[in-house]
């Protein structure tokens, strides 16, 4: 039976398979059915995104990543950290360069930090056109209607984002206006959605719609989104401390010389188990080949 394990960024949370080795026995192509079946909670070892470790010709891995229903996320933050503590631990390094469909991202452990991870996000992308939006608008100001209680500030961090600053954060019935949010015809590619409020200087607290999951406890790059608006907007530093249902991450948007600039993202990782596939779910796994 095919072999994973479980981890989580802040309760973010992954299945991950190892697929360096043809020898492991996972597909080259999982199914939204196998997806949507793995992530299940109730009936499936339950998860927020789906990890894959392939083997890459430009750096150490690939990493392939799906969404609990099964659609494909260009980038994750905290699963690029929890894939990047296992594979140093295993090559016994402290950095390793990850090839992901947003492109190659650095990952690191430093001794200032030994028990969290760091991930160079790359590039944000703050035109409307690389969002995408479906048209021409201001991305510090994004009207997205009477279901969004003020403007969103739209950018990708290799996802499409939109973050609102709200008076309370919590108060948000994410439950409700995340769909809708989620599917606005501004968004062809749809959008994490991510509301926010200060809490202290350059300290926001957060709460996330991922596109493609839902509600969770965390989002890498949502957090990076966030930082990266609380700069664009005016409401602090380029270096943030991103608190979120899960707990906290700690982003730093570095001037680089260019529009987009660099996002750093350091926070702490997690194992929960290891484990292997029942027939069943072995058997969805390969159906869709």
């Amino acid at each position: 039976m095919t072999a994973f394990f479980k981890m989580h960024g802040l309760g973010n949370d992954f299945i991950v398979f190892d697929a360096r080795e043809p020898a492991k026995g996972i597909p080259d192509v999982i199914s939204k059915i196998a997806a949507t079946a793995l992530a299940d909670r109730h009936f499936g070892i339950g998860c927020d995104q789906i990890l894959v470790i392939r083997p890459s010709q430009k750096a150490d891995i690939f990493l392939q990543i799906l969404n609990s229903d099964g659609s494909a996320a260009m980038a994750c933050g905290n699963g690029t950290r929890c894939v990047a503590d296992h594979i140093m631990q295993e090559f016994e390094q402290d950095r390793l360069a990850i090839e992901t469909d947003a492109g190659i991202l650095q990952s690191w452990r430093s001794a200032e930090f030994p028990n969290q991870i760091s991930v160079d996000m790359g590039s944000v992308h703050l035109d409307w056109a690389a969002v995408p939006l479906a048209n021409e608008a201001n991305t510090l100001s994004v009207d997205l209607g009477p279901l969004a209680p003020v403007p969103a500030v739209c950018h990708s961090v290799g996802n499409p984002h939109a973050v609102l600053f709200v008076d309370d954060a919590e108060a948000i019935d994410l439950d409700n206006v995340g769909p809708p949010l989620e599917h606005h015809p501004l968004f062809p590619e749809r959008v994490n959605i991510s509301f926010a409020h200060r809490i202290g200087p350059n300290k926001f607290r957060m709460r996330v719609w991922e596109r493609g999951v839902g509600v969770t406890l965390a989002c890498g790059s949502g957090a990076c989104a966030v930082g990266v608006a609380v700069h664009r907007s005016g409401r602090g530093s380029r270096k943030t401390e991103i608190i979120m249902d899960g707990g906290s991450v700690f982003i730093d948007w570095q001037d680089d010389g260019t529009l987009g600039g660099r996002v750093i993202m350091r926070g702490p990782v997690a194992y929960v188990f290891d484990g292997t596939l029942s027939a069943s779910l072995n058997g969805l796994l390969w159906a869709g080949k």
